[in-house]
């Protein structure tokens, strides 16, 4: 029997999806606030990632409504800063949760032997993981 049921699985989605919204908002916002020329590759390339969450969280709309349940609207309010590093970190921090929750959800996904659920969430966790990488490489990690 699996550790998880669908309907938990669908309710930890929403919460995951609910997140790519605050991450989307979170990074068309930071895109704008970063100063500086130092700034200007991440700068691009967190527009990149705004549009990436965005489809992310379109992915996980369509499965969740797939799987019986109603995509949520609802959001965590995003994290600001005026300070450029701190705002990196910031999206960093949001990356990294993002990782740990698509890992655990694929394995999720299979427990229930809905490999086409973890066959999506494996590419969002590629993407999420490359977003940390251009952070990473951004703060000089």
């Amino acid at each position: 029997m699996a550790a998880i049921t669908k309907k938990q699985l669908i309710e930890l989605l929403n919460k995951d999806l609910g997140l790519e919204y605050t991450a989307c908002v979170q990074y068309a916002q930071h895109q704008g606030v970063l100063k500086g020329a130092m700034y200007q590759t991440i700068q691009k390339e967190l527009i990149i990632h705004a549009q990436e969450e965005l489809a992310h969280a379109t992915t996980l709309a369509s499965q969740i409504a797939y799987l019986g349940g109603f995509p949520t609207v609802n959001m965590p309010v995003p994290k600001v800063s005026q300070n450029n590093e701190e705002m990196l970190r910031q999206d960093l921090v949001g990356e990294n949760d993002a990782i740990k929750r698509y890992i655990s959800r694929v394995k999720q996904a299979e427990e229930l032997n809905l490999y086409h659920l973890a066959q999506q969430l494996r590419t969002i966790l590629s993407v999420e993981q490359e977003h940390a990488m251009d952070l990473e490489q951004a703060l000089g990690k």
